[in-house]
């Protein structure tokens, strides 16, 4: 069944706005993760993909996530037909440890070069995701790593019975 379109308010972005192939944008608004009570990133230097169905996926810089945290699978990698090869990490603080929870491109398309090492991390295991001080829910189904906020509207794919849109 074909999704209708919800309509934006004013200040909105409806995802069925956003291109395929997806565009890759700089955005500097304040994004936290937040994992065993620990401040994971703080950053105001992401950068966003944005794809036709699917909520924003935020990429931070290395230079600020807390790196000594993350631990690089070695067996567990994935495939954009966009972007490329994905690896993935597992995030460890304390006691509490999430495997496969964020991923990066270490050599992305050249479309998205930009990205290259920068991670993006699922907001589900999190203890909470920011932005800009919004707390994000995150896109349907655990399989893709949207971040829903107020700011943009769906219907989302993930939602059961969206597999083929």
């Amino acid at each position: 069944m074909k999704p209708q379109p919800m309509q934006p308010k004013p200040g909105q972005e409806s995802v069925w706005d956003y291109p395929r192939p997806p565009r890759l944008e700089d955005c500097n608004k304040h994004i936290q993760i937040i994992f065993n009570s620990k401040t994971i990133v703080d950053t105001r230097n992401a950068k966003r993909v944005l794809e036709t169905s699917h909520p924003p996926v935020y990429y931070m810089p290395p230079a600020d996530i807390q790196m000594e945290y993350l631990i690089l699978q070695t067996s567990q990698s994935s495939f954009c037909e966009w972007k490329g090869n994905a690896k993935y990490y597992t995030l460890r603080v304390c006691d509490r440890e999430v495997q496969n929870v964020a991923w990066f491109y270490p050599e992305p398309t050249s479309r998205f070069a930009s990205i290259k090492n920068y991670v993006a991390f699922y907001a589900h295991p999190m203890d909470v995701c920011y932005v800009d001080g919004e707390k994000v829910t995150p896109q349907p189904g655990n399989f893709y790593g949207g971040w829903v906020t107020n700011e943009i509207v769906g219907p989302f794919k993930g939602v059961p019975g969206s597999w083929g849109w």
